[in-house]
């Protein structure tokens, strides 16, 4: 049996070693503390399940979906995208629903990457923008994000060369991991770089509504000429806490909503009907229970970086996402501190290098667990160190 050269080149995706990590450390005893994986611990609010659960028991929704998405659903994204940024989407050619935003994500470097092409990916970054290009063929080149520039990217400093054999530049705001936020204007300058540059700017939107302090996130499709360059990724995960649920979508520019629609409609078949009218009661019904979440994760953030400050790091809160991003320390490299904290404080983060070469020297906390048990897992942290 002979594999794809391709999949030589995939490292072991990051999470899946984590949950192996888990799992070992348990089954020797362990009672262990994750926050390792950005998966909402809170359920998903009720009139989002009767909704589904309605839908459900309509044998019209127990046909193949439609590959691009019941109009409905496409409608509900382009009104949230009206009421929330003021942006005027056409639901039949700017929008695609996609099964959860990985799979887009995943998917998009197919319909733009070929063999010899490069993608910009942000390092540090969430692994799959790096991963799709490899399994296109493609290659990526790191645009680094470094805590002296509030890890915002630097478009000026990218080599004319890197420019060049690049098609496609992602981007993420409010950041994972880095958990950094942005303004308006660094989505002009990534518009006005990927014009010049002949590039499709991808931005990765999971996190837009889980902010904080004031702070509220803006679109990239809110830059003039976004439209023509660049397409953004939503989701429900976060927002609504419904990982599992795996709904999502794509709007912008339309020639790039048509070229991942070739790929999907020759891959799967679509969302399961009756979890797009989940979505719908998502987008349209009441917000409240995002309120209740946004509270719920003030608090952890809140609670989790004075812990940490206490056991010596100089943290500030950040004002966006559901991570933490956090300098280990000195002498220990990323792996190395995930090791002792497992082994010394039954305590799961994900090691920094996971997300890139610059993402060395860090780990990232996510805020995904009880209050209980976050109080607790730092209260250990604490106390291995003070040990060690």
């Amino acid at each position: 049996m002979r594999t794809a050269k391709r999949i030589d080149r995939l490292p072991q995706y990051l999470f899946a070693s984590l949950d192996k990590k888990v799992s070992n450390a348990r089954a020797r005893g362990i009672d262990v503390i994750s926050f390792g994986v950005g998966d909402p611990d809170r359920p998903t609010p009720n009139h989002i399940v009767e909704a589904g659960a309605r839908a459900l028991k309509d044998p019209g929704t127990h046909r193949y979906p439609s590959y691009y998405g019941m109009p409905e659903f496409r409608a509900a994204v382009a009104a949230y995208y009206e009421r929330r940024f003021s942006v005027t989407l056409d639901p039949d050619t700017q929008i695609l629903p996609v099964i959860g935003s990985k799979e887009g994500i995943a998917h998009l470097a197919t319909a733009f990457i070929d063999p010899g092409d490069a993608a910009l990916v942000p390092d540090p970054g969430y692994p799959v923008y790096e991963t799709s290009a490899i399994l296109s063929g493609g290659e990526c080149v790191y645009l680094p994000l470094t805590e002296k520039n509030q890890y915002l990217p630097r478009f000026e400093e990218i080599p004319e060369d890197h420019r060049t054999k690049s098609k496609l530049m992602w981007l993420c705001y409010p950041n994972n991991p880095t958990a950094a936020t942005c303004e308006t204007g660094l989505f002009q300058k990534a518009v006005d770089f990927s014009r010049e540059n002949d590039l499709l700017l991808a931005h990765d939107a999971a996190y837009v509504e889980i902010t904080f302090d004031g702070y509220t996130a803006p679109s990239v499709l809110q830059a003039p000429g976004a439209l023509d360059v660049a397409i953004e990724f939503g989701s429900l995960s976060k927002t609504f806490n419904m990982t599992g649920w795996r709904v999502g979508w794509v709007a912008g520019a339309e020639k790039a909503i048509e070229a991942l629609g070739r790929v999907k409609t020759n891959i799967d078949s679509g969302i399961f009907d009756a979890l797009q009218r989940a979505g719908i009661a998502a987008l349209e019904g009441p917000q409240d229970s995002l309120e209740e979440t946004l509270s719920v994760y003030a608090k952890r953030r809140d609670a989790l970086v004075d812990a940490l400050n206490t056991a010596g790091w100089v943290l500030q809160k950040p004002k966006g996402s559901i991570y933490l991003w956090v300098p280990v320390p000195e002498g220990d490299t990323s792996l190395d501190f995930t090791e002792f904290l497992l082994e010394k404080a039954g305590v799961v983060v994900a090691p920094g290098s996971g997300y890139g070469p610059t993402g060395e020297g860090y780990v990232r906390f996510s805020l995904t667990l009880p209050d209980d048990r976050l109080e607790e897992g730092a209260a250990r942290i604490a106390q291995a160190l003070k040990e060690r």
